[in-house]
């Protein structure tokens, strides 16, 4: 075993040591846990309202897309298509009386998970009175704090330390919930991302750190910008645990975030979760993708959709196609009146423009 360094202390001149590590100090990686059994027994019920919750998300970033095209949705719009069953497999865990969400700005997926009306979302992105921040936010600066629901932020990994915040506040009234905080493999890079992992694990924080792994960030595929492309290991330094998960199956997700989020309820500090997933669309409807091939986007819509796999385990289940058409007709009449609520909606009035803009109640 190599000897520790001496060093004299500049104030009293005698032998300084680096402190020893903690000799009982194992990283308890949750994988193994995860491993035993990777599938959440979910019930009849249960899977068909997963089902339902996944269609709305794609149904509902389907005719986004179409809302942006016909120039009725300004500014970026970035699409959830593909990576449903991440928001549908961890938000199905959550306490919504309790916990907390932030996330960056690919964020309708997220608030149509957390129960949220799809009118006042699709009213937001068309940047009408009767939005979620009532037209002002646009598709990347959605907010609610009713629901616990923090965003819905623009600039890359800026929701991280906020989540430390929000993970904080949870920890200082003691009121139970805990912070889901989402950022993805293009954010995983930056800085501010490690120094709230450090805060957290110091001030062992309330906290599920979660990265949405789409593979290509903002156009980048992961192998050729991150030196480490695993990342729940990135937690290790830290000593968060960490869990890799196929993000593109619901019964998957669900089964990890039962752990993690057990994990970090009982007190024993903040989780990093790698959701494996893919999205098919741009990184925002501005973004051709040139930087992949359509082979590969119709090759994970033909095997890996997390749709159309749990539409796979239902039908062996027991339900008919004519029964998940039936839902699917459905949500999509529930989107269109989302999307002729949003059009038939007024602007906000130019008064507004001044309001908001500072806290005048604590």
């Amino acid at each position: 075993m190599a000897k520790q360094p001496k060093t004299k202390s500049p104030e009293t001149g005698a032998d300084a040591r680096a402190p020893s590590d903690d000799p009982d100090f194992i990283l308890h990686s949750l994988q193994e846990q995860f491993e035993a059994n990777k599938s959440f027994d979910a019930s009849d019920d249960q899977m068909l309202e997963f089902y339902r919750q996944m269609l709305l998300i794609r149904r509902f970033e389907e005719r986004a897309g179409q809302l942006y095209g016909l120039g009725l949705i300004g500014g970026f719009c970035h699409l959830y298509i593909g990576q449903e069953a991440v928001a549908i497999g961890l938000q199905s865990a959550l306490d919504n009386d309790r916990d907390s969400v932030i996330t960056g700005y690919r964020d309708h997926g997220h608030m149509l998970a957390y129960g949220l009306d799809p009118k006042v979302i699709m009213a937001e992105l068309t940047g009408r009175e009767a939005g979620i921040s009532k037209g002002k936010g646009g598709s990347m600066h959605m907010f609610s704090t009713e629901h616990k629901f923090y965003g819905g932020h623009g600039i890359v990994g800026a929701q991280v330390p906020l989540g430390g915040g929000l993970a904080l506040a949870h920890q200082y009234r003691d009121d139970g919930g805990i912070c889901l905080a989402y950022f993805g493999d293009g954010a995983a890079n930056q800085g501010q991302v490690y120094e709230t992992f450090n805060m957290a694990a110091l001030w062992n924080l309330p906290i599920v750190f979660v990265v949405e792994d789409n593979q290509y960030a903002m156009g980048t595929a992961t192998k050729r910008s991150s030196a480490e492309t695993r990342f729940y290991r990135r937690g290790t330094a830290f000593r968060i645990p960490g869990m890799e998960v196929n993000g593109m199956d619901v019964l998957e997700v669900r089964a990890a975030a039962e752990i993690a989020f057990k994990h970090v309820r009982e007190g024993k500090g903040p989780v990093l979760m790698e959701l494996n997933t893919y999205r098919y669309r741009g990184h925002s409807m501005s973004d051709p993708a040139k930087y992949r091939t359509r082979e590969e986007v119709q090759d994970q819509r033909d095997h890996h959709d997390p749709i159309e796999r749990l539409k796979a385990t239902l039908v062996e289940a027991g339900h008919t196609e004519d029964d998940l058409k039936t839902i699917d007709k459905d949500i999509r009449k529930q989107v269109s009146e989302a999307a002729d609520f949003a059009e038939n909606s007024p602007e906000p009035e130019p008064c507004e423009l001044y309001t908001d803009v500072l806290v005048e109640k604590y």
